[in-house]
């Protein structure tokens, strides 16, 4: 884990907060366009959600919580949170990139 700063006063650990969520925000945004390039791989809808790949991420991410100290409910709620979002984004992508075949009437 990296150094945590001993603060002096709220306004301080908000400011670190603060910080830290630019950081994460930043991260998400990759994340999102790594998303995007997975909806191009992605033929089907039914490809989309990934349960097993959720599975592994989440299996992965909750050892890392343990690894660094960090609240393994908060990173499990955390990252299903993130994954469901990223899966309804990924299906408007996949649905942009793949659209269905038009049917005549």
């Amino acid at each position: 884990m990296t150094h945590i700063a001993q603060c002096a006063s709220l306004a301080e650990v908000r400011h670190h907060i603060d910080r830290l969520d630019h950081q994460l925000v930043t991260l998400i945004a990759q994340r999102g366009a790594y998303v995007k390039q997975a909806a191009g791989f992605k033929k089907t809808a039914d490809e989309v959600p990934a349960p097993q790949r959720v599975a592994q991420v989440l299996a992965r991410v909750n050892g890392l919580a343990l690894a660094t100290g960090a609240d393994p409910a908060v990173v499990d709620a955390t990252w299903r949170a993130m994954i469901a979002a990223f899966i309804d984004s990924e299906r408007l992508h996949q649905a942009a990139l793949h659209p269905p075949s038009q049917q005549p009437n």
